[in-house]
């Protein structure tokens, strides 16, 4: 134990299931417990839909609401969630100083525009003139300006008065593992006390699927659980929004304020494996090595999104690497991208928290955990195309 130690005091989650830390751990600790989809509006591909949400509840004037995209407003909503749950959501000197590191995407964009381009673009061949008077008269600097990827920690600065350093990552899974590695990397070092960190993913948005299936991800017709899509058409990743944000504090800072403390983050450790290369498992294998995990069963929180190769490598390599209860929550939300890796975090915090593991999601293909108590948990967030993550999640 060190007054270093990254503990988390704080946790906003978003998802089809739900929004709250007891919401979710409430559905998911129930046996048999069923995704929310829609298979209808996006056919052939499905998708986990945002639940209602009264956007007011975290972010008071419609003003703000209205200026922000809908994954800005959801970062912004789940962001305060966590504050929240820190106890931090009305501490100005608190707030002041906390650091903020966000996992964001390129925004969305406008798709009535990109239409009307693709439409006039078919009956004018002096395309280069047609792009100049769109960009006159339709692309305006403000909707460009409300896509910057670091908007969304703007927002989270104006609205709930964060206001230490802030930086932010791009690049899906990718973007969620260099977020919490470097928040968990600058709390040790003593670079800063406490940290908000998380992302947000808003899939209903044709530009969202789009970037998934032109590279062949996406899943297509009935929903199945990530561990039975192999054998079914499409590339098997099944699309959820949703946001997951943690306040990280120094043990030593949260103790000093009397925080409530759901777990500590280990370890965390991070690749980026040439995946041509065929060795996605074995680099996946030596993440988990690096972690330096306890011997005997351990719960697995895993951020598989399902894509055949990644999957099927993380599956093989947890089955080789140890003895491990694995929880694909993707199967339920759906892949969150920038959100993966800080969800599957909070989900491991949650199971510790409470002393408790989750049953099996997919009971063909998950295995029960082995009695005694729940001290530490394993959460990974193995990238769809790209960057590989894992983290050790232990009790207070």
């Amino acid at each position: 134990m060190s007054a270093r130690d990254v503990v988390i005091t704080g946790i906003g989650l978003v998802s089809s299931l739900g929004e709250g830390a007891e919401r979710h751990w409430e559905v998911l600790r129930a046996p048999g417990a069923k995704p929310v989809y829609d298979a209808d509006i996006f056919h052939p591909y499905t998708i986990h839909p945002l639940p209602e949400i009264e956007w007011g509840q975290q972010i008071a004037k419609r003003g703000d609401q209205r200026q922000m995209e809908t994954w800005q407003r959801l970062g912004t909503y789940t962001a305060g969630v966590a504050l929240g749950d820190a106890g931090a959501k009305d501490d100005e000197q608190l707030l002041a100083t906390m650091d903020m590191i966000v996992a964001a995407g390129g925004g969305e964009r406008d798709v009535n525009v990109d239409q009307a381009i693709l439409d006039a673009a078919l009956s004018r061949n002096d395309r280069d003139v047609l792009l100049n008077e769109k960009l006159t008269t339709e692309l305006r600097p403000t909707l460009f300006l409300a896509q910057l990827s670091n908007l969304l920690a703007g927002n989270i600065s104006i609205v709930h008065k964060v206001t230490g350093s802030s930086r932010t990552f791009m690049g899906e899974e990718g973007a969620g593992v260099s977020a919490i590695e470097t928040a968990v990397a600058r709390i040790r070092s003593g670079q800063s006390s406490h940290v908000l960190v998380g992302g947000a993913f808003q899939t209903e948005h044709p530009d969202m699927l789009l970037a998934y299936e032109l590279g062949g991800f996406l899943h297509r017709k009935r929903w199945k659980s990530i561990w039975k899509r192999a054998a079914n058409d499409g590339g098997g990743v099944i699309t959820g929004s949703g946001a997951a944000f943690l306040v990280l504090e120094t043990r030593e800072h949260a103790e000093a304020r009397g925080a409530r403390i759901y777990a500590v983050i280990e370890r965390v450790a991070s690749g980026r494996s040439k995946r041509a290369d065929g060795n996605l498992s074995d680099a996946i294998s030596g993440l988990v090595r690096a972690l330096d995990l306890p011997e005997d069963q351990l719960l697995a929180i895993s951020g598989a999104s399902g894509a055949h190769v990644a999957t099927g490598a993380e599956r093989s390599a947890l089955a080789s690497a140890g003895k491990f209860a694995v929880r694909g929550f993707s199967s339920l939300t759906g892949h969150m991208k920038e959100a993966q890796f800080p969800f599957a975090i909070a989900l491991a915090a949650l199971a510790i928290h409470n002393n408790a593991p989750y049953p099996p999601f997919d009971a063909e293909n998950e295995s029960e955990l082995n009695g005694g108590p729940v001290d530490a948990a394993l959460a990974t967030a193995i990238g769809y195309s790209r960057f590989e993550g894992a983290a050790l999640v232990v009790k207070a």
